[in-house]
């Protein structure tokens, strides 16, 4: 069943919510942080609608800047572009051989 607006936007809040308390801030912090009333904050971790540029700002000041390209991917990429690598770069993956000797069947 497909989800509603309404029900992405408290997920949304809730996720909010969590990324902020990880990061040992109160709302009030947040507020500082960002320039955006208490409220406002409140009401995105309650499941409520706010201004985009403050949700910008809440992203920003959670470190979830980075995040935001995955939000609206650039079509003119490939997928792989929004892949993290070790420094070597992707690596295949290889099934584990595991070795047996042949038995007859008869042997103990």
């Amino acid at each position: 069943m497909k989800k509603s607006y309404q029900e992405y936007i408290s997920e949304f809040g809730k996720k909010i919510k969590t990324y902020r308390i990880m990061k040992e801030l109160s709302q009030e912090d947040l507020s500082d942080k960002t320039g955006i009333s208490k409220r406002s904050i409140s009401r995105l971790e309650q499941g409520e609608s706010i201004q985009m540029d403050n949700l910008f700002k809440i992203l920003i000041a959670l470190d979830l800047g980075d995040n935001i390209d995955l939000l609206v991917p650039d079509q003119t990429r490939r997928p792989s572009y929004y892949l993290e690598y070790s420094d070597s770069g992707p690596q295949r993956v290889r099934k584990k051989r595991v070795k047996t000797t042949f038995k007859w069947g008869d042997e103990s």
